[in-house]
């Protein structure tokens, strides 16, 4: 039988879910520079032994196998599911089929184990905010998190150890570490990660955190990245983006196909930095989703740059407007540059995709081709009236 390396991450808690290195994508959207983990927890009391969580496609030999290392099948009781998505939920078929464990989910989840895992409706136990779980020397309350990020999705706490076991809430998409030391850059990872789950359903974030707030913490384990040994820092920064904080920084986008865009892209950029804006430039034909969004969450402008394609707007910007009022950023202010050849459009449909994201448009320029002396000067006059606004 193969051995695993399993950590120890507090008294007979045991990291025992599974790395993807080699994953670089994740729901067909989200570019995986770092791979991801899908991490579940052993916890052994004196009485019974409980499962957090599961893994992902790929990994179910591999979590029985750590199961198997440490207790023995036929002793697992408890399996927890905190969300039913995949990525958490794919090995409870095999776990439930080689142990007598009882599956613990609210009432949303239950029905959602059972169509999509297979669980039978007999080893279903469903629970509800507040109820315990008591394993001999350990505790777990269950505290309902709904839509974080699923209507089914609850926190586990265990309430001896001070550990939030807090499903993808507060993740990280990383398969390298095991603590939040361990991980490179992880406060980038944690805030894309944010912005791509988390940032859409920043209403329901609030009331999640509140929860969190109330209790008492020595660590955060979550079920994707590291696992935090000191949630001080961590919960700082989801106070932050839950609440929409932005910096006077400008998310520009653009794609240009005969350089005209881009010539009045950069006129913008120089204005706006000379004007105190922090800029961040992204050309979409070359630009990452991950790093994009992450800038997302605290800008306070976003500034549009896109030609003219048979009268409409140029796809490429039209998907990347599309992906940005899909995950609701706190932005409040937008400018859009446009140059056309035979024909308008695009800036028609480019303001009625911000306006319907509720964001105010500063201005919106039209040239036909390349940017002239005066429409240099009115981008120039656009960049100091967008900057005025971010002050």
């Amino acid at each position: 039988m193969k051995s695993y390396f399993i950590p120890e991450i507090s008294k007979n808690i045991f990291a025992v879910g599974a790395k993807d290195y080699n994953r670089t994508i994740f729901d067909a959207l989200i570019p995986l520079p770092r791979g991801t983990s899908f991490n579940s927890y052993l916890v052994k009391g004196d009485a019974r032994n409980a499962l957090i969580d599961s893994v992902g496609p790929g990994f179910e030999n591999e979590i029985m196998g750590k199961i198997s290392q440490l207790i023995d099948p036929s002793k697992l009781d408890c399996l927890i599911m905190n969300h039913a998505e995949p990525d958490h939920g794919t090995a409870i078929k095999t776990i439930m089929s080689n142990t007598n464990a009882t599956l613990y989910a609210t009432e949303k989840g239950a029905s959602m184990a059972a169509r999509f895992h297979g669980a039978p409706a007999d080893r279903i136990k469903i629970i509800k905010d507040g109820d315990k779980l008591d394993l001999g020397g350990k505790t777990l309350r269950f505290i309902e998190a709904p839509w974080l990020h699923w209507p089914e999705t609850m926190f586990t706490y265990l309430e001896e150890q001070k550990i939030l076991f807090s499903c993808d809430f507060f993740g990280a998409h990383v398969a390298y570490g095991t603590y939040e030391n361990d991980v490179e850059n992880l406060n980038s990872l944690a805030k894309s990660y944010f912005s791509e789950i988390m940032m859409p359903l920043r209403a329901f974030c609030k009331k999640g955190i509140e929860k969190v707030n109330a209790l008492e913490l020595s660590m955060i384990a979550p079920s994707h990245g590291p696992v935090y040994r000191d949630p001080a820092k961590i919960l700082g920064h989801y106070r932050d983006w839950i609440a929409g904080e932005t910096k006077k920084k400008a998310v520009v986008i653009y794609v240009t196909m005969w350089n005209s865009t881009e010539e009045m892209v950069k006129i913008m950029v120089e204005s706006l930095e000379t004007n105190g804006i922090e800029v961040k430039l992204y050309n979409i034909i070359n630009a990452e989703t991950d790093l994009l969004a992450e800038d997302l969450v605290d800008s306070r402008a976003v500034v549009v740059g896109a030609p003219t394609v048979l009268g409409s707007l140029h796809p490429l910007i039209m998907y990347n407007l599309n992906l940005i009022k899909l995950l609701k950023p706190p932005i409040k202010y937008a400018a859009i540059l446009n140059s056309y050849g035979w024909g308008k459009g695009a800036v028609k449909q480019a303001v009625e995709i911000r306006e319907s994201a509720k964001i105010e448009i500063v201005g919106a320029l039209e040239v036909n081709g390349p940017p002239l002396a005066d429409d240099q000067k009115s981008i120039i006059d656009l960049a100091s009236q967008l900057s005025v606004k971010m002050a």
